[in-house]
């Protein structure tokens, strides 16, 4: 793991950075580059998706940047379309085929799609990846409590990780203490409030002044002391360095609870509410 990155032990007893890259939009020669020096600046945790498209341009970044396959984590996720076991398998090998890779590190069921009701038997289906070695660990994005009980009823066992859409103006509280209470790591989606004014806003510049910090540095740092792994995305060499660079000061807990009293109610960007949603 990168020397300035702390770690996050999951509960399958790997290791993984307290911070990730976010790879979403980036596609293409400009997207290889983005992710090129995004490794350069010391990232070490990439995720994507089968439905981003650009799994093959993550695949392809790592081959030309030349780091070893072993040194860097690659998480993607199965669309809600291919939940049934048959089609999950191939969704799996699939998705391995774009990035021309052995195996990932991390995978994830990207939404439960609850109104399909495949989620438990796409689970199996990651579970079975993993026995046949095409997957190292596995995990959700976006399941409730009660979508996770039900996979630990039927099927024995939780996810490492839930990715769930956290930032300050959602801060999903009562969501991190289930994962707390059942040793689940979360990890952030839109860490940063993408389309929100969040990084504008007042009390965080505030806060950021005092500290002598971007506001992004703080929202990120913020994250961090919650116990979240976050995967804010750049294509900006300077910002991806800014946003990695949240290891050598601290918020008190003042600035903590400012922070996280900025939630709302509906605070979600896009009113994607895992009870309902259905990702195709």
């Amino acid at each position: 793991m990168h020397k300035h990155i702390p770690t996050i032990k999951l509960h399958d007893g790997s290791i993984f950075p307290a911070v990730g890259f976010g790879t979403y939009q980036l596609k293409g020669s400009q997207g290889v580059q983005a992710i090129r020096s995004a490794i350069d600046a010391g990232y070490r945790l990439l995720d994507t998706a089968y439905n981003y498209e650009n799994e093959a341009t993550v695949g392809q970044a790592i081959k030309q940047h030349g780091i070893p396959r072993e040194e860097i984590l690659v998480t993607s996720k199965l669309p809600g379309r291919y939940q049934q076991y048959d089609d999950a398998v191939t969704a799996i090998q699939e998705s391995l085929y774009r990035a021309g890779l052995d195996y990932y590190d991390l995978y994830l069921i990207h939404w439960p799609n609850p109104n399909q009701d495949h989620y438990v038997e796409a689970w199996q289906a990651l579970l079975d990846a993993r026995k046949w070695g095409l997957i190292r660990s596995i995990g959700v994005c976006n399941f409730l409590p009660e979508h996770l009980d039900r996979l630990k009823a039927e099927t024995g066992e939780l996810p490492v990780i839930n990715q769930i859409e956290l930032h300050p103006f959602f801060n999903q509280e009562q969501q991190r203490h289930y994962h707390e209470e059942n040793g689940i790591v979360t990890e952030s989606w839109s860490p940063l409030g993408r389309k929100t004014n969040l990084l504008d806003h007042p009390l965080l510049t505030e806060i950021a002044e005092t500290h002598g910090r971007s506001v992004s540095q703080i929202v990120l740092r913020w994250h961090y002391q919650l116990g979240s792994i976050a995967i804010p995305k750049s294509a900006t060499p300077s910002r991806q360095l800014e946003n990695i660079t949240l290891f050598d000061f601290e918020l008190d807990q003042v600035d903590m609870d400012k922070i996280s009293s900025l939630t709302k109610a509906d605070g979600r960007i896009a009113d994607q509410d895992p009870a309902v949603y259905e990702e195709f």
